[in-house]
């Protein structure tokens, strides 16, 4: 809680350059307190990993100062996670995030957790962004916020899109 905390209060510099679709990595080192009774990484820490990747992602993008000045902020409408292999004390691994596109009503990101070149977790997460007044903000409102244009989404993967229908949150 307190890296989420720092990074989204005192997030990284942006990245000169970064485009919408570029991936974001965040290293990250895991402690005692992202472990369970087992001694491996709790399930639950793996949506705290990824927080602090969407965050980084959005810092990395010079997005925060945007998004603020109009009171918007996102939030995670649905999610699913597939484990791999297991993170233990003191161990070394990244977060990638990516934008896989957007429709009507989300964003769709792929977050891929990796220690040494191996998967360890692969999520995907449906964001959408709210109004400080509790207002839904348009996915391509919030694209042209951070990338200054209209752009229009690449098409989502076979599998992402039926996920999206299977947990209601794609455009209806």
């Amino acid at each position: 809680m307190l890296q989420l905390a720092l990074v989204t209060l005192r997030p990284r510099a942006a990245v000169a350059g970064r485009d919408l679709l570029d991936p974001s990595v965040t290293h990250l080192r895991v402690r005692l307190g992202d472990l369970d009774l087992y001694r491996h990484v709790n399930n639950a820490v793996y949506l705290q990993y990824m927080d602090l990747g969407r965050s980084n992602y959005l810092a990395d993008l010079g997005a925060f100062g945007r998004l603020s000045a109009r009171g918007w902020y996102p939030v995670v409408a649905a999610s699913t996670m597939s484990y791999r292999r297991s993170l233990t004390l003191g161990q070394r691994f990244t977060v990638t995030t990516r934008v896989l596109g957007w429709d009507g009503r989300v964003v769709y990101l792929e977050q891929v957790v990796e220690r040494d070149g191996q998967l360890v977790a692969r999520g995907w997460v449906a964001g959408r962004f709210l109004s400080r007044a509790g207002d839904r903000i348009a996915p391509a409102d919030v694209v042209s916020a951070i990338d200054g244009g209209d752009r229009v989404s690449p098409t989502l993967p076979d599998d992402v899109a039926t996920w999206a229908r299977a947990v209601d949150v794609a455009h209806r």
